[in-house]
């Protein structure tokens, strides 16, 4: 019965976020569903069902990606109605769903190990090179621009400033993809984010020397 309730989340999920051009489609969910589940193999903790589940619907319920965070929760909500799931285990997933994303920096009380593990999970999908691409995507779609050096860095900000207020995509990088690989959850997460965090900071040292019009000394002409 399980491989058939993940049959048909992955279904769904293709339905509603096959197309999605902010870096939140298919793919950007499969990646964080095998993230999730490699964790889960290395820390050997937690129901990888659960696990596996949350990943797939993680981004369903989520505000920007439908007309209202009550729209977004009501299809998740309609979604696990259909499946064969005891109540204990559909409150799980909403939960995991509910306390994982950043929130502007926002922390909350994970309420169970597989939250920290789909978290995780899906935190990694932010950094390294496929993080890099999924900022610039989400930021264009936003219309935002890529930088601005009027605009400062928010460094303390309020979920709705977070989701609403004025910045750019590399201002994103310090509002919260460098800080991800502090926040993580578990010790294999940690380890996978090691080589992503280098790429992103090396991504912005190249950004900053071209946009300030300055050469590396050891670049060959």
């Amino acid at each position: 019965m399980n491989i058939d309730i993940i049959k048909q989340a992955e279904e769904f999920v293709r339905t509603e976020l096959g197309e999605d051009a902010t870096g939140h489609d298919w793919f950007h969910v499969d990646r964080v569903r095998q993230n999730a589940l490699f964790i889960y193999n290395k820390e050997r903790t937690g129901n990888p069902f659960i696990i596996e589940l949350a990943a797939l619907l993680h981004d369903i319920p989520d505000e920007k990606l439908n007309e209202s965070a009550a729209k977004g929760e009501e299809k998740l909500e309609s979604f696990l109605q259909s499946l064969p799931l005891d109540t204990v285990a559909k409150n799980a997933i909403k939960d995991i769903i509910d306390s994982i994303s950043f929130k502007g920096g926002q922390t909350d009380e994970l309420p169970s190990i597989e939250a920290k593990i789909v978290q995780d999970a899906d935190r990694l999908d932010a950094i390294g090179a496929i993080g890099i691409a999924r900022a610039f995507a989400y930021g264009g779609k936003k219309g935002q621009q890529i930088y601005h050096p009027a605009i400062q860095v928010r460094e303390v900000m309020t979920r709705e400033e977070y989701r609403k207020g004025k910045s750019t995509s590399i201002n994103h990088f310090y509002e919260k993809l460098l800080k991800l690989t502090s926040l993580l959850n578990t010790e294999t997460a940690r380890k996978m984010a090691e080589s992503r965090q280098k790429i992103v900071i090396t991504f912005l040292d190249q950004f900053f020397q071209e946009w300030n019009g300055t050469h590396n000394e050891n670049a060959h002409s």
